[in-house]
């Protein structure tokens, strides 16, 4: 009897936890009776199989939300072909890549802001002394860039950096503060605030700040203080073992595709966990942390940040604007090709690498998730054209406002 009462116990327990994740969850609803067009919806399942059909991608999850109910979403392909075929499943948790920097890092940033822990204004050198500065031809330094800087690619940072010659001098893996260490050494391309050049080094750069500030990675940080109240229960850094059958592996190295490993170098340097790119995540917890966007910070009850702090963040930086950017996102720059050509200017969203994206149209309250594995098996994928095809089909079929 009593074994049986802790098992009936232990199952109440269970269906509770199951119940309270499910509400989190965005629910389904009806195309026509979110103002849509269902047969105009369904060209954007033809274009994606059209594209796998040309091999330019395995497969793809397609997420599209609109006046916070799901219209579609629907798997397509498959989630891998080496070394054998696998179906592409809607559930599935993707390599995010360069997601992670809106989603986890610029979030995080914003979240310590308005605790009063940073300022946007605030000198990178602040928290890392020792970050170089601008010089010009004659050697004469310039300005220290700033946090508002790093947030929108304008801190003159390069790009990139060669991650091979970064571990010969740290170790592989190192710790996030000895390749920020490097990083600060690297000699900057411009100005801070002048030149808009798109850097996953200064998304690495914010990550190592909130962990400074904090004494928690962006991995722990964001977990505690967005993905866990909002029931994203899929995202996370470093899948465990028993995420791995879930994930959908990318590009093939040494003869095996990375499976629950980051794809990107750096963020692989670092173990993992990089404000760059690592995170994982599937369409559906992805849909949750834009309707909490739409939301102005809140979601069924849950306030993850203030209105202003997401209005910061979704709309053009004034102190950078020629760049395109707000505080983590993207609406107008050459990287927002995803967006398509028919939402409107407040329209915004990221995209990562691997062959994630996602859209967020605040003025018809709609969500567009596309995820890909377009650089499985060899990096030969082609995401860019289908990106922007599938937008321009979901804001197509928009009918009523």
């Amino acid at each position: 009897m009593k074994k049986t009462a802790i098992l009936t116990a232990g199952l109440l327990a269970f269906a509770v936890l199951a119940a309270a994740c499910a509400k989190k969850s965005l629910p389904a609803g009806n195309a026509k009776n979110m103002g849509m067009s269902a047969e105009r919806l369904d060209q954007a399942s033809a274009v994606i199989r059209e594209a796998i059909g040309r091999k330019e991608l395995p497969g793809a999850v397609l997420l599209v939300a609109r006046k916070g109910k799901i219209v579609l979403h629907e798997a397509y392909g498959d989630r891998q072909w080496v070394p054998e075929s696998r179906p592409m499943e809607k559930d599935l948790i993707f390599d995010m890549a360069s997601v992670t920097k809106p989603v986890a890092t610029a979030a995080s940033i914003l979240i310590l802001a308005e605790r009063g822990k940073v300022s946007l204004w605030d000198r990178v050198k602040m928290y890392i002394p020792d970050f170089g500065v601008y010089r010009d031809w004659l050697g004469e330094p310039g300005d220290d860039a700033r946090l508002g800087h790093l947030l929108t690619h304008t801190s003159g940072l390069p790009p990139y950096t060669n991650a091979e010659d970064a571990a010969k001098k740290l170790g592989s893996p190192c710790s996030t503060e000895a390749l920020v260490s490097y990083i600060a050494a690297l000699p900057k391309n411009n100005p801070p605030g002048e030149k808009f050049a798109y850097s996953c080094l200064g998304y690495i750069t914010l990550a190592f700040i909130v962990q400074k500030v904090t004494g928690l990675t962006v991995a722990e940080f964001a977990a505690e203080n967005i993905f866990k109240p909002l029931g994203m229960k899929h995202t996370f850094f470093t899948p465990d073992a028993k995420a791995l059958d879930r994930v959908v592996p990318t590009q093939v190295f040494e003869g095996k595709p990375l499976l629950g490993v980051v794809h990107d170098p750096l963020a692989r340097l670092q173990g993992g966990i990089s404000g760059n790119a690592g995170l994982f995540s599937t369409a559906g917890d992805l849909a949750i942390f834009a309707q909490m966007i739409l939301g102005k910070g809140s979601y069924k009850g849950v306030r993850i940040m203030s209105p202003l702090a997401v209005e910061r963040m979704t709309s053009i930086y004034p102190r950078t604007a020629f760049s395109g950017r707000g505080l983590g996102w993207d609406l107008s720059s050459a990287y927002a090709s995803n967006g398509g050509d028919l939402f409107g200017a407040k329209s915004f969203g990221h995209s990562g690498y691997t062959g994630t994206s996602v859209w967020i149209d605040p003025e018809t309250q709609t969500i567009v998730i596309l995820l890909t594995n377009s650089v499985h098996p060899d990096d030969k994928g082609t995401i860019l054209p289908l990106r922007s095809r599938v937008a321009n089909i979901v804001a197509g079929a928009i009918l009523e406002k």
